[in-house]
This record gives C-alpha cells, sequence and structure tokens, in this order.
C-alpha cells in the first residue's frame, strides 16, 4: 500500500529535479557524465512511459525528448539496458538507460549492472543492424533480426526479464542507433 503512495511523489521529485537542472543550466566543464546523465523525461502527464501519448501515438514532447537526448549520444557507443520499443512514424524507438558489464570473474559471461535513474528515448536509424543473442534471439550466437521481431521479443518479455539483459548500441552523428546487440544470459 505505501508503495502506491512513494511512486506519484517520486516522479514529482523526479521531474522537479530535472526540472531544475535545465533551468539552472550547465557548468560547462565536461567532466566525462554529460551524456550519461541529460535528462530526457518528460514530466508532461498525458504521456505513458514509453513517450505515447493517450490514443498511443508519440507525444510533442516525447519526440523531441528523443531528439534531445539522441543528440548528446551522436557518434557514440553505450552500453545500456533497454526497457521498452515501439513502432511509430515508420521508425523504431528504444527506451533506454546506461548500464556497466564486467566480465564474470570465474564464468564466460557477463555481469550487468543495472543503471539508475529514468529512461530515454533514442531513435533507431532506418538501416539499423540488429543483432540477438539467447535469450531474445534463438541462438547462443548474435544473428541478425528485424527491428520489428526485435520489438515484438522485447515486449513479449517481462519487465524484470528485459532488466537482466544489456546491449550494446552504437549510434551516428545525429544519435540515431545504427547497431544494436544483445549480451547472452550468464
Amino acid at each position: 500500500m505505501r508503495l502506491t503512495h512513494r511512486r506519484p511523489a517520486l516522479r514529482c521529485l523526479t521531474a522537479l529535479a530535472f526540472s531544475l537542472v535545465i533551468l539552472t543550466g550547465c557548468s560547462g566543464e565536461d567532466d566525462g557524465q554529460a551524456a550519461t546523465t541529460a535528462p530526457a523525461a518528460s514530466a508532461t502527464p498525458s504521456t505513458s512511459d514509453d513517450g505515447a501519448g493517450p490514443d498511443g501515438t508519440a507525444s510533442a514532447s516525447a519526440s523531441a525528448s528523443a531528439s534531445t537526448g539522441a543528440a548528446s549520444w551522436a557518434g557514440a557507443k553505450k552500453f545500456v539496458q533497454i526497457d521498452g520499443a515501439r513502432t511509430g512514424d515508420g521508425r523504431t524507438y528504444l527506451s533506454v538507460r546506461p548500464a556497466q558489464k564486467e566480465l564474470h570473474p570465474k564464468f564466460d559471461a557477463w555481469v550487468i549492472h543495472p543503471g539508475e535513474g529514468p529512461y530515454r528515448e533514442v531513435p533507431m536509424a532506418e538501416d539499423a543492424q540488429v543483432l540477438l543473442s539467447v535469450p531474445l534471439g534463438d541462438e547462443k550466437r548474435a544473428e541478425a533480426y528485424s527491428q520489428a521481431e526485435f520489438v515484438s521479443r522485447l515486449t513479449a518479455k517481462s519487465s524484470s526479464a528485459r532488466s537482466a539483459i544489456g546491449y550494446d548500441l552504437s549510434f551516428d552523428g545525429q544519435g540515431q542507433v545504427t547497431r544494436l546487440q544483445s549480451l547472452p544470459m550468464p
């Protein structure tokens, strides 16, 4: 019962914190964290967590957030968690947040350390390469899949299962995902 009261309060505090960061601006110093701490979440209550409005279409604020968040990762390679994916306007959009990976000390596998903070929406390039391995793909070795098949496979997983999977993403100069590769679960 207490959790239902904390969630709205947490969202309000998060929105307030992001608003303060935006209003106060940046210090101009580049400490290497700017790309991972740039806010892209919208505080507009009419949109859902996937950036879609009440009718299921992308809202203007979600699209603006996506382009702002994506631009900060332009030309970068990032390791992320993907909470959700959707298609709209003929494009695929991913809800991502940075995470960390490290080699398991005893096994030939990755240990995924979940990120903190909000997910932000980033667009995929039309010709983006999607490479999936188990548990999203059918094989242990990464194989190519279509963006539509990736969205279908990802959304079929529970939220807890999605949070256990990490992805290497490559971005082009406009901040669009050009390559997505899932890491196999340990």
